[in-house]
C-alpha cells in the first residue's frame, strides 16, 4: 500500500516536468558538465601517448557526444526532481529568472570563480579535516 502511494506522489504535470527540465538545463549542469567533461577527456588523451592526432580528435569527438548524452540524463533525472519539489509557479519564476541577462552572466562566470576561489583556498580535504576535528574532541579516529 505505501508503495502504491509513493508511487502517486511522485507524478509531476507536464507543464511541471517540462519547467524542470528547462530550470535543470539553465542550471549548473549547462555549466559543470561541459566542463568536467573536457578535463576528463584530456586526461583520457593524457593517459595514452600512443594516440595519433587524428585519434585525439576522434577521441574528443567522443567525449562531446557522451557528455551530451550524460547532460541529457542529468537534465531529465533533475528536471523530474524539480517537478516533484517545487510548485509549478515556483518553477516559472525560476525559470524566468534563468533567462535574465543576469542569470547568463552568473552562468558565464561560475567557472572562473569556481576555479579562482578553489585555488585562493588551497587543498581542501573534507575527511581528513572531519576526522582530525573529530580526534580532537573525542581521541578517537586520531592518526598515528
Amino acid at each position: 500500500m505505501f508503495l502504491l502511494l509513493y508511487a502517486a506522489a511522485a507524478v509531476a504535470s507536464p507543464e511541471a516536468e517540462r519547467l524542470g527540465r528547462e530550470l535543470a538545463a539553465s542550471g549548473s549542469i549547462e555549466v559543470i558538465m561541459p566542463m568536467i567533461a573536457a578535463k576528463e577527456t584530456e586526461e583520457v588523451i593524457a593517459d595514452h601517448p600512443e594516440l595519433g592526432d587524428k585519434d585525439k580528435a576522434l577521441l574528443r569527438q567522443a567525449g562531446q557526444k557522451v557528455a551530451s548524452a550524460g547532460r541529457d540524463k542529468l537534465v531529465n533525472a533533475f528536471g523530474h526532481q524539480y517537478a516533484l519539489a517545487l510548485k509549478v509557479s515556483e518553477l516559472k519564476s525560476l525559470v524566468a529568472f534563468n533567462r535574465t541577462a543576469a542569470a547568463k552572466k552568473y552562468r558565464r562566470v561560475m567557472p572562473q570563480v569556481t576555479f579562482a576561489g578553489l585555488a585562493s583556498i588551497g587543498k581542501v580535504d573534507f575527511k581528513a579535516d572531519l576526522t582530525a576535528a573529530f580526534c580532537a574532541q573525542t581521541g578517537k579516529l586520531c592518526t598515528r
